[in-house]
Parts: C-alpha cells; sequence; structure tokens
C-alpha cells in the first residue's frame, strides 16, 4: 500500500464508522474502550473530511475495568456530508455494507482492519485463542462474515452467537487468529500468538515428560518396596545364602539399590541381563518368598 492511500484509509475509517455506535445522515458517534482506536479513528477524519469533532474525556466503564472513550461529530450537515459520500442515503432502512468502498483486496482488508478497531477485540494467548467482533447489527455481522469468507489468501470460517442485544463474530483457534492478524495488517502481534503458543507447547510437553517420569518412579518405588520386603523376608527366614547364585546376586543388588529401575538391574549384574530377564530373576524371588512356609526348595 502507498503511504497515503487516501482509498485504503477511507476504507479503513468506513469500517471504524459503520461498526461503530451510531453512523446515520445526521448523527456520527464512535465508543471505544481503546485510547489508541479513538486517536486513530479521529486522525483518518481530520485526514480525509476534516469535520469538527467533539471528543469527550474518558469515562469509567460499567465494569470498572477500564475507560470509555467517546467522539462525535458535532455538525449534522458534516454528518451527512460523510454519509452520503460511503454510499448511503437517509432514507434507507437498514445499514449495510457498501461494497463498492471495498471492491479492492487491499481495501477489503483495510476495512476489516477498521472494524476491528471499531468492535474487535482478541483474548489472552496464555489464557485461550478468542477473537471477535462485537456487531451492534444483524445484517452488519452477516456482511462481515461475507467479506471474511470471500478472502482468497486465507480460508476464514467465522461463527456467529448473539450476545446482550449484538451479534458476535468470532474465530477459534491460534492459526485462523493469527491469519486474521496478518490479513489487517498486524503480522507483529500475529507472531507474538505463535510465540506464546509455541512456549505453551514446549511447556505442556516438559510437564507431561514430568508426570510420566513422576508417575514412573512412583511405580519402581512401589515394586521396590514390594521386592525388598520379600527380600528381607526370605533373609529372616531362610537366609539369601540358600537362594541359587543368580537370586542371590539381584536380591543383594536391589537391597544395595532400592530406587534402581529393572532395567539398571540387570544391567548391573555379571554379566548383564536384559530388563526382562532382570523381571523374571525378581519375579522368581517374589515367588520364592511367597512359598517360603512351603516345601523349602532354593530358587
Amino acid at each position: 500500500m502507498q503511504l497515503f492511500d487516501r482509498e485504503a484509509l477511507k476504507a479503513e475509517l468506513y469500517g471504524f464508522l459503520l461498526f461503530g455506535k451510531t453512523f446515520s445522515s445526521e448523527s456520527i458517534v464512535f465508543t471505544t474502550e481503546s485510547s489508541h482506536a479513538l486517536k486513530r479513528a479521529v486522525m483518518l477524519l481530520e485526514n480525509l473530511y476534516m469535520p469538527i469533532i467533539e471528543k469527550q474525556t474518558a469515562l469509567r466503564t460499567k465494569s470498572g475495568s477500564g475507560h470509555l472513550y467517546k467522539m462525535r461529530l458535532i455538525d449534522s450537515g458534516e454528518c451527512g456530508r460523510i454519509f452520503e459520500d460511503f454510499g448511503h442515503s437517509a432514507n434507507q432502512v437498514t445499514l449495510r455494507v457498501n461494497r463498492a468502498v471495498i471492491g479492492r483486496d487491499e481495501l477489503a482488508a483495510a476495512f476489516v482492519r477498521g472494524v476491528f478497531l471499531s468492535c474487535g477485540s482478541v483474548s489472552d494467548p496464555e489464557k485461550s485463542y478468542h477473537a471477535e467482533f462485537c456487531v451492534p447489527h444483524k445484517n452488519l455481522s452477516a456482511d462481515l462474515c461475507k467479506i471474511l469468507t470471500e478472502v482468497t489468501d486465507c480460508v476464514f470460517t467465522p461463527k456467529t452467537v448473539s450476545r446482550s442485544g449484538n451479534y458476535i463474530v468470532y474465530f477459534k483457534g491460534s492459526e485462523q487468529i493469527c491469519d486474521l492478524l496478518t490479513y489487517m495488517g498486524a503480522p507483529v502481534s500475529a507472531m507474538e500468538i505463535m510465540g506464546t503458543k509455541a512456549v505453551k507447547q514446549v511447556r505442556n510437553n516438559v510437564n507431561r515428560r514430568i508426570n510420566s517420569e513422576v508417575a514412573n518412579i512412583g511405580k519402581v518405588a512401589t515394586a521396590s518396596a514390594k521386592q525388598i520386603e520379600a527380600i528381607e523376608r526370605i533373609k529372616r527366614t531362610r537366609g539369601l545364602e540358600s537362594l541359587s547364585p543368580d537370586l542371590k546376586e539381584i536380591a543383594y543388588l536391589r537391597l544395595e539399590n532400592p530406587e534402581m529401575s529393572l532395567r539398571d538391574l540387570g544391567q548391573n549384574l555379571s554379566p548383564p541381563i536384559s530388563r526382562s530377564g532382570a523381571n523374571h530373576r525378581i519375579q522368581r524371588l517374589l515367588e520364592f518368598a511367597d512359598n517360603i512356609h512351603g516345601t523349602g526348595n532354593s530358587f
């Protein structure tokens, strides 16, 4: 886009005003919780139309979690001039997007950017992947969905839901949100989300691995305790010398190394044996202990 592309700036302003609080031939009012969005809208209006703008001091939102910024055009004649310049007339029944204003792909992208700055938001990627447009009119939400699904460079699948008298056009999933931000001209924000996603994936993988290792350690500890109890029973009643050389060796090794896995036990025998071989010897020890009051035959 050129440094000063009047058509693109006009398309962006159109998104601001059409999806703002009030846009008619008699009144243009824009409210937002973003001081940046307000400054952007004022800049576009001043550069394109030079109207008299009244800006209201920031007020607390109803929830008390932020501030509400408001601007309005004082002269109704200027409202009519701007309203008509975007292809609307005073006698139209309902507001719809005038597609003539956003005929080219880059103009549609600028328009969506204005809409997003007017009524859009993205959730904290640390918590969830959710982006939405809070649209004041049903027909406008339908028009926005149509525009987004017609984008050739991305495959957008927006969903809609009604909430508190507004119509929410929303996206789920990091890929869709990153594509949307890039399409609107915010690739840095898209990269930040992808970076956060990558960190979360690494963190989740590490947590899964740690949980798996902790679970395995717990299993090893439980099994080792059972094995040591059996070996101690043999030691008290028959003595470890009653065992065959191969079982005696692994019995002493287990008593000296309660934290060792079966694989490590096998590798520390002379000669080394496999995990399954070590497990076989341990099972023979357990059977010997279980039959300690039996015939008394050694294994």
